[in-house]
């Protein structure tokens, strides 16, 4: 019975030893890496004053630099504090808004969709207002908010 004992012991080291030791003819390696969304957006205002009286088409107020690296793109989010129209006091001249050749009122927030990554996509941003010779005096204003998301 030790004997019996012993070489079980011994073949179970050498198959052990064995498996330890045993090289293969190939292998690998996996390599990872990632790249998290990062989107932005760089707003130029030209500070231009607007023709009231006269009107004005298309005239250019600013410049947008978008950025974004979704693959499944991204949207341009366009806001305007009132409501897509020049205040002055009481006193309001509505306007269109146009955004990389594109043509929109904002009575409410105007969503573009882009359907890839795209980089340094450079926009410019126009007003269009019909000429009112009869416009109270004043200075009237709106502020515009442009905002980027990634899908």
């Amino acid at each position: 019975m030790f004997r019996t004992l012993t070489i079980a012991a011994a073949a179970t080291a050498t198959l052990m030893f064995a498996g330890a030791t045993q090289a293969s003819t190939s292998g690998t390696i996996q390599l990872k890496g990632s790249v998290a969304k990062a989107c932005t957006v760089s707003v130029s205002d030209i500070n231009t004053t607007l023709d009231i009286s006269g009107g004005e088409s298309s005239r250019s107020v600013g410049t947008v630099v978008e950025n974004c690296n979704s693959g499944a793109g991204y949207d341009i989010t366009i806001t305007s504090s009132n409501a897509g129209a020049l205040r002055s006091g009481n006193e309001a001249v509505n306007y269109t808004l146009v955004y990389d050749n594109q043509s929109q009122t904002l009575g409410s927030p105007w969503t573009l969709t882009r359907s890839g990554a795209q980089f340094n996509k450079q926009v410019t941003v126009g007003v269009s207002i019909p000429a009112k010779p009869n416009a109270v005096a004043g200075t009237y204003t709106d502020t515009l908010t442009i905002q980027i998301a990634a899908k």
